[in-house]
């Protein structure tokens, strides 16, 4: 059996923030949302997080995370006082009472660990009957860091810290990432016995290895996997971290990214081969886009489903589902579960609210369709608005297949179109229209012959 601890009780000063450190965004999840997704794997039967600073706010907003599937139960252990990484696991003993199994301690700051990473150091854990085992990290540079040594076979020597080694022993670039994989028996064992005998007046975590035997020690392959995040400058840089390896494997897959470095993409989001990312694009949440796709420049496709061959252009789409071949923008507004059909066009500065569209029906420029449902082959001309509040409550407007609207027209629901109907440009359309009509709704033309604003000097005469 395996359990999960994750420390997560600071407020993480250097942040500049009334919120919990841990509750920082990287992406589409928080610090700690990327902690618990890399554990998946291992399916461990206990979640434990250790909670501090704004505990409630930390437990509320886990339990309303916005993931597809809920998080699996979390128990959440109270840390009144932060005196160190060792009194926070000492705050275990007892809701970890009687556990037979083993514990693996993280960070809720280190987010960039990849589950395969976690796999490795339980597997070798278990495999050795260690009675712990710590993950370490080759620095390029580890100045300020706590130097391991190690033996050929992996087994832990000695933890120095930094202050105290000699030059010989800093040539040494292996440092302590603050992983750890206990026997929980030994480990509640040696946890009583922790001291604050040193400079910070803390209990060290890493004291308990001195107690513990076999431990050993293996290396992460990549050292950017253990950065912690202590300020805003490293939260970016982890988020540069994260958006290489994302971006990295999608090209191996097939996808095309042009100018990567402009482009954001959350760990989210499914692609199929053959699609085409252009600059100053951004695709995040639950986003899936089929293959010969090609999305952007400059646009921003978030929580949505877009079928194959659709193009989206300068364009924002949220919460929606375009099916194939459509064309999007430039300057098009989706929102709010709209729904095409395949070969549609809507272009120029439109905007769809909780529309559904069938095929090959167009919506061209200048546009607003809010809670409508139009057919197929449907056109709707520049400057068409269904007003769909009445300042109280939304209503619907349906159109029928093959309608077309004049440019300029209000349709104020609710409203019925219906097949085959024309609406003549600059009409107000307040009543349900059958199928197979012309609707014109406009004032008549009048012309006033000779007539003309009377001018500045005309008013003054006239008050003579």
């Amino acid at each position: 059996m395996v359990a999960i601890a994750i420390l997560a009780a600071g407020r993480g000063t250097r942040m500049k923030s009334d919120l919990p450190k841990v509750l920082h965004r990287m992406g589409g999840r928080s610090l700690l949302e990327w902690v618990l997704n890399s554990v998946e794997e291992i399916q461990p039967v206990r979640r434990l997080v250790i909670v501090g600073y704004r505990h409630e706010l930390v437990m509320e907003m886990l339990a309303n995370s916005q993931g597809e599937t809920p998080l699996p139960a979390l128990e959440f252990v109270e840390q009144r006082e932060q005196l160190g990484t060792g009194h926070a696991v000492q705050q275990l003993l007892t809701p970890m009472e009687g556990f037979e199994g083993d514990l693996l301690i993280l960070n809720g700051d280190v987010p960039l660990l990849r589950p395969q990473t976690l796999k490795l150091l339980l597997q070798t854990h278990q495999e050795n009957r260690n009675a712990a085992t710590i993950l370490t990290a080759q620095l390029p540079d580890p100045k300020g860091y706590g130097r391991v040594f190690r033996t050929d076979q992996n087994l832990l020597q000695q933890i120095i810290e930094d202050r105290d080694c000699t030059p010989t022993q800093r040539q040494n670039h292996r440092i302590n990432a603050g992983v750890y994989c206990f026997r929980w028996a030994d480990l509640g064992r040696v946890l009583p016995q922790l001291t604050t005998n040193n400079d910070q007046k803390e209990y060290y975590l890493t004291d308990a290895v001195n107690y513990m035997k076999p431990v050993m020690a293996i290396d992460v392959e990549d050292y950017q996997e253990i950065l912690g995040i202590n300020d805003r400058k490293q939260l970016a840089d982890a988020y540069t971290i994260l958006q290489t390896r994302i971006k990295e494997d999608w090209m191996k897959k097939g996808v095309t990214l042009i100018d990567p470095s402009s482009i954001t993409i959350d760990d989210t989001v499914e692609l199929e081969p053959d699609v085409v990312i252009e600059p100053q694009t951004h695709l995040r949440g639950k986003t899936a886009i089929g293959a010969g796709s090609r999305i952007g420049p400059g646009s921003l496709i978030e929580n949505s489903q877009i079928g194959q061959n659709v193009t989206v252009l300068y364009s924002v789409v949220t919460d929606s589902y375009v099916a194939e071949a459509t064309r999007i923008g430039p300057y098009a507004h989706l929102r709010g579960h709209v729904e095409t059909g395949s070969h549609c066009r809507i272009g120029n500065f439109v905007e769809l609210k909780n529309t559904k569209l069938g095929d090959r029906t167009n919506v061209a420029h200048l546009s607003y369709l809010g809670d409508t449902i139009a057919g197929n082959q449907v056109n709707i001309g520049a400057g068409t608005i269904t007003a769909n509040y009445d300042g109280v409550k939304k209503h619907p407007t349906h159109i029928g297949d093959r309608s077309k609207t004049g440019s300029n027209s209000v349709l104020v629901a609710p409203v019925t179109i219906g097949e085959d109907v024309n609406i003549a440009a600059g009409s107000t359309i307040t009543d349900d229209v059958p199928n197979n009509c012309l609707a014109i709704a406009r004032s008549r033309q009048v012309i006033k012959p000779g007539w003309r604003l009377k001018s500045n000097s005309d008013q003054k005469n006239m008050g003579d």
